[in-house]
C-alpha cells in the first residue's frame, strides 16, 4: 500500500516563518527520523518539478532538508537503465559555512510558493556541513543548481521565502494537482 503524500505547506504558514529547530541528537537513528524522511520524500515525489523539501513545507519545524539528486542533472548525465527511481540526499541541521564572493542570476520557484517565480542571485559556490540520520558529520561543497538549493533550502530552515529576496517576480497559473 503507498503511502499518502503528506501536503505541502503554502506560503501563508507560519511554520514557513518560524527559524526551524536542530534535530537532538536523541532523534538520530530512530524510527521517527526515518518516518519523516519518508514523509518528506513522498511529498516531494508528488511534484514533478521539486527538486528539495524542506521538513517546515510539510509542517515539522526541525532543521532538515531533502534533496531529489535524480531530477538535479540532465537527464542525458543519469544512466536510468542501471539506476531508476528516486535518489535521495539528506542533510540534518545544515549550516552553511562558506560561500562563494561570486553570484551568479536565475529564476527560481517554491513548491510552498505555487505559481510564483522570480530573479534570485545565489552564491556560485557555497559549503555545507550537516549531519546524515545516523549522526554523522559532514561536509560537501557545491556550485550551480546544488549550491542554489543548499541557499533555498537553509533559507527555509531559517524562516526565509525566496519570495523575500527575489525580483521580477511573475505568477503563473497553476493547478494544485503538483
Amino acid at each position: 500500500m503507498k503511502k499518502a503524500a503528506k501536503e505541502i505547506v503554502q506560503e501563508d504558514s507560519a511554520i514557513l516563518r518560524q527559524v526551524a529547530l536542530p534535530v537532538p541528537e536523541s532523534l538520530f537513528g530512530t524510527a521517527e527520523l526515518t518516518t519523516l524522511i519518508e514523509d518528506m520524500s513522498v511529498a516531494l515525489d508528488g511534484q514533478l518539478e521539486g527538486v528539495a523539501l524542506a521538513a517546515p513545507q510539510i509542517g515539522v519545524s526541525l532543521r532538515i532538508f531533502i534533496v531529489r539528486t535524480d531530477r538535479t542533472s540532465p537527464p542525458e548525465a543519469t544512466d536510468e537503465a542501471t539506476e531508476p527511481g528516486a535518489k535521495i540526499d539528506v542533510y540534518i541541521n545544515p549550516e552553511i559555512t562558506k560561500t562563494s564572493r561570486k553570484r551568479g542570476e536565475t529564476e527560481e520557484g517554491c513548491l510552498s510558493v505555487k505559481g510564483v517565480y522570480g530573479t534570485t542571485r545565489p552564491h556560485e559556490r557555497v559549503t555545507l556541513r550537516a549531519q546524515r540520520v545516523d549522526g554523522t558529520r559532514f561536509e560537501r561543497g557545491a556550485g550551480g543548481l546544488l549550491a542554489q538549493i543548499f541557499e533555498h533550502e537553509v533559507n527555509h530552515l531559517n524562516g526565509i521565502l525566496f519570495i523575500d529576496h527575489a525580483e521580477h517576480l511573475i505568477h503563473i497559473p497553476h493547478d494544485d494537482n503538483g
